[in-house]
Parts: structure tokens; sequence; C-alpha cells
């Protein structure tokens, strides 16, 4: 399942991930599965035909992630794979950054960064003025739809296994 909020020039992608990591870090061993956020930029493209085409939209480079996570062997609601990535390099995320206050409460975490870009290191030449108060606007249809997202992994209807099971790197999203 994905999910796009498009503003001016960033839009937020919310999606489900069943994830094997396959060169983990020590205690991060097994698969994972939760929800993925990114922030990434947004490129309008040409009309591709007369003035009443539709104009293609590139959903581009990510800008920052955060990943709700949880080892499919541990107690649902643990978070405990939950982490950020507060830095990007081209499409490559940064180093998984893991924060108690991000695991403890992860909504109010994520709804506090998303109200306020700065915090997640998103200064205003990543997400301009107009973005930033778009994005504000619409944190709690954001949250939300992360909440409903998580609820539907824990039910069992969203981030499983590809058939045929896991293999050692696997992305069951669109993210």
């Amino acid at each position: 399942m994905l999910y796009l909020f498009g503003f001016e020039q960033i839009g937020v992608a919310v999606s489900d991930l069943y994830f094997v990591d396959p060169d983990p870090g020590a205690g991060q061993e097994g698969a994972e599965r939760g929800v993925r956020l990114e922030v990434r930029r947004l490129e309008p493209g040409e009309l591709k035909g007369t003035i009443y085409s539709a104009r293609p939209i590139t959903v581009d480079r990510p800008l920052w992630r955060v990943d709700l996570l949880e080892s499919v062997d541990g107690p649902p609601g643990s978070f405990d794979r939950t982490h950020h990535h507060p830095g990007t390099s081209g499409w490559e995320p940064g180093e998984r950054v893991f924060d108690e206050a991000l695991s403890g409460e992860p909504l109010k975490w994520l709804g506090e960064r998303l109200a306020d870009p700065e915090l997640a290191g998103l200064g205003p030449d990543l997400v301009g003025p107009a973005d930033a108060a778009s994005l504000r606007e619409r944190v709690p249809e954001i949250i939300d739809t992360v909440a409903r997202l998580l609820a539907e992994v824990r039910e069992g209807r969203l981030a499983q296994p590809p058939a045929g099971g896991p293999a050692t790197s696997v992305r069951a999203s669109w993210l």
C-alpha cells in the first residue's frame, strides 16, 4: 500500500514494508516489518500533449526517512527496530539512527518533525516555506495514515513476506 501527499516541491510517501537486511548490524538480524515514511523531492514534468494533457510528476530522490519497524519474531508494539535516517546521499539513506523517544512514542515524534521540518534536518534549502506550511497543515492526516497502516501490519494484512518466503534482501513495498 502506498500513500503520497504532494506539495509544491516535496512529497511525503508512506508505505508498508517487509525487509530482511542482507548485512545486519548486531542485534538487527531477522526480518522486520512496519511502515516507512519518506520526505521526497517532487519534480513536475513537461506536458506530453495539448494544454489539456496530464502533467507528469516524478516522485524523486528521498530527503529524509523514518522506518517504524519491528522484528517479525518480536512482540507487536515493541518498535524495537524503529529508526530514522537523518540524511541521504543521492538515493542512499544515511546510517540508521535509533532514538528512544522515536521508539517510545513514534507517532508523536514523527508528527513533531513533520510539523517542523528543521527538527528533521530539513532546512529551508530542502523544504521551502510554502511546503513547510502545507506539510504542517497535513500532519494530522499523515499521522492518521501511518497509524492505519501500522494497524494493518499488526493485523497481518500488510508488510507480508513475498510468496516463497523471505530472501536475503526483500522489500515488499513501494518504498
